[in-house]
């Protein structure tokens, strides 16, 4: 682990930063190939990632705190300066919601955006988890004995009895912490589930009619990952055995799955037609407004 790669006089630059940088250029880059196999201008990619980095990060520490409220009523400078304190599921309606901009700013349809946004999106979150790993930033799992249980003992958020837990049981979280004490590697779990995530998305892209479904796939396929990962990590649980992280995913999985079911005829309909993006070579770019 290396949570913090240097000062900068008073600014810190983490290893979770650096990753989750390096998550949104993979993002982009997968977007700019969609764009241009669909006919779109590749700058297209870079005004969604641009805006959906900026409104999913306002989005994921307002979900962070918002879910901890005690803790930043507390020490409200740790909102701002903190290394951690990012919560996914608030990063992603953030980040869509700035793409759902992006996208009615340059007149392109969501549905077609958010398709070319999935197999992103996975792709940025697998490289995102790695930074969880080198921070050490809290999200390992339960205290285990598994030949490939590490340590975190440089982490950010600290290694003692009030980050080392396990379930008792009850399905209470416990302090299980001891000398020599290792954990589930969650973050790397994550990351082998999200690509395979990507690499699914990925190969569905020329075949996923009409166009959302490839959206839809991801909310089922990523809240499978994150409902199954949730057994290990230390979140609280608030329903007998799930925590809330998995009651959300339940939800992710149950919107994607009706959506796919109610759009099948429609994608079998469509899927003799060729691509519309592909029909239209046209640069689908919206001159600049004053």
């Amino acid at each position: 682990m290396i949570p913090v790669l240097f000062h900068l006089g008073p600014l810190t630059v983490y290893s979770f930063g650096l990753m989750m940088a390096l998550g949104f250029l993979a993002a982009d880059y997968v977007i700019r190939l969609e764009c241009i196999r669909r006919g779109y201008d590749p700058e297209y990619s870079s005004s969604i990632v641009i805006t959906a980095a900026v409104m999913g990060l306002v989005g994921s520490r307002l979900y962070a705190i918002l879910d901890d409220l005690p803790t930043y009523l507390a020490d409200p400078k740790t909102m701002i300066f903190s290394g951690s304190g990012f919560v996914f599921y608030g990063g992603m309606i953030g980040g869509i919601f700035g793409a759902y901009l992006v996208s009615r700013w340059y007149r392109i349809g969501f549905g077609s955006t958010m398709d070319m946004c999935g197999p992103a999106l996975a792709i940025g979150q697998a490289i995102g988890r790695m930074g969880c790993q080198l921070a050490g930033d809290g999200d390992w799992g339960l205290v285990s004995n598994v030949p490939w249980a590490m340590a975190y003992p440089r982490a950010i958020v600290g290694w003692n009895s009030q980050t080392v837990l396990k379930l008792d049981d009850h399905y209470q979280l416990v302090s299980g912490f001891f000398p020599g004490v290792r954990v589930h590697p969650a973050p790397v779990y994550e990351t082998i589930l999200y690509l395979g995530v990507f690499y699914l998305l990925w190969s569905m892209r020329k075949t996923s009619y009409p166009p959302g479904r490839l959206l839809y796939w991801y909310l089922v396929l990523a809240g499978a990952a994150r409902f199954l990962v949730e057994f290990w990590r230390i979140n609280p649980r608030v329903f007998y055995m799930f925590s809330e992280a998995q009651l959300i995913a339940v939800a992710m999985m149950i919107l994607g799955g009706v959506a796919l079911i109610l759009t099948n005829g429609q994608a079998h309909a469509d899927s003799s037609q060729q691509h519309p993006g592909e029909k239209d070579r046209r640069p689908a770019m919206k001159t600049a407004q004053a």
